[in-house]
């Protein structure tokens, strides 16, 4: 096809050469819009961005924002070590504690015996008895591990480690 016959057939067709360049035009107009809108709300969330910063560097501020929060996070790893610490020594220290008030002698009044058992949160630790009588007072103590002692053990200072035991386990 050479270009006369390219003229002919375009003024032949000439009504329908410019309604499909009309409907061309019109679909690149509608992209325009489109393009536009985009563009506008991207332009509102940019300016929404930069709201505040009064020139600062955007890069400037991120740079800020990454070495607080390596900061921080130094902070929380410190605190997870001392909570670590702080557990174990909690573990290691008297938290559970049984007290049974007892009358060991007929002959005395009131219940002014008694068998403290105080335990760590092993069950380790010790139970401490006091037998009250009129004339004397006398003081035992036995060691307590996971719960249990070597040492024949009373009725009540059994109770006292029960106690004990159950205290922290119901928590």
């Amino acid at each position: 096809m050479d270009f006369t016959q390219i003229n002919n057939f375009i003024m032949v067709n000439l009504q329908y050469v410019l309604l499909g360049m009309t409907a061309i035009i019109f679909a690149a107009l509608l992209i325009f819009i489109n393009i536009n809108l985009k563009l506008s709300r991207m332009n509102r969330r940019y300016q929404k961005l930069m709201q505040g910063v009064e020139g600062a560097n955007l890069e400037r501020l991120l740079h800020a924002h990454i070495e607080e929060v390596r900061e921080v996070v130094t902070k929380v790893n410190n605190l997870s070590h001392q909570c670590k610490e702080l557990d174990i020594i909690c573990n290691n220290s008297i938290q559970k504690v049984g007290v049974v008030r007892f009358n060991a002698f007929e002959d005395t009044g009131s219940d002014l015996s008694f068998a403290i058992a105080l335990l760590d949160g092993h069950r380790n630790g010790l139970v401490l008895s006091s037998l009250f009588g009129r004339s004397e007072s006398r003081i035992y103590t036995k060691p307590i591990v996971n719960g249990q002692s070597t040492y024949l053990l009373t009725t009540e200072e059994k109770e006292a480690i029960a106690k004990a035991i159950s205290t922290q386990d119901s928590k």
